[in-house]
């Protein structure tokens, strides 16, 4: 049986979400199929008309973490704040009680991407500040590594997020950067390696 997998994320300025539809991209090259999530927004319209936010895409939104229940894998897009995740996918985790006490999530396998403003903004921190939250519901970290992305890893002749933890994007102080073609590029390798990996197991 494939695997069924969702991409969950949130995203203020988009970058998250282009990242995501790459992720998706390279799970569908692999031979594999992914749902899109966006979580539930936390602040106010008025905040996010001060912040210049733009008006969400026409994901599905995700209030009910019941419905990942009957998902194999989740790829989480989290963008990063002061190196931790924001407020919205904290909002989101605080309503996994149930899936918490019951193991609902128990044994199911995670990836994380990101976005960030700079190079030292916490690209790989705001991954390992996941971690706690995926042990605590027993998921299985399966992270990007560089098998697939090495020549992609170790090129310097341009800025670039995205780490063996998982893809990445920087956003730049305005938000107005946008990910790079090397960016998407590292996000959809993301996505096949994350589906390859998920294929090889019994969901049966």
């Amino acid at each position: 049986m494939a695997p069924k997998i969702a991409i969950v994320y949130y995203s203020m300025y988009g970058h998250i979400a282009k990242l995501a539809e790459a992720e998706k991209k390279g799970i569908e090259a692999a031979g594999g199929t992914a749902d899109l999530f966006q979580i539930e927004e936390t602040l106010p319209q008025e905040v996010l008309d001060k912040m210049h936010a733009p008006p969400k895409s026409g994901v599905t939104i995700l209030s009910d973490p019941t419905t990942l229940e009957s998902y194999d894998g989740f790829l989480f897009g989290i963008p990063t704040r002061y190196g931790n995740m924001p407020a919205q996918w904290k909002t989101f985790w605080d309503k996994t009680g149930g899936q918490w006490q019951t193991g609902a999530f128990w044994g199911k396998y995670a990836g994380v991407f990101v976005s960030t403003a700079s190079l030292g903004g916490g690209q790989e921190s705001t991954v390992l500040a996941t971690m706690s939250t995926l042990t605590h519901h027993g998921l299985i970290y399966v992270p990007l590594g560089y098998k697939t992305t090495f020549g992609l890893m170790v090129d310097l002749s341009a800025a670039r997020g995205g780490s063996p933890w998982g893809a990445g994007t920087f956003a730049g102080p305005t938000g107005a950067r946008q990910p790079s073609d090397a960016e998407l590029q590292i996000a959809e390798e993301q996505g096949k390696a994350f589906y390859s990996h998920l294929s090889k197991v019994n969901f049966a």
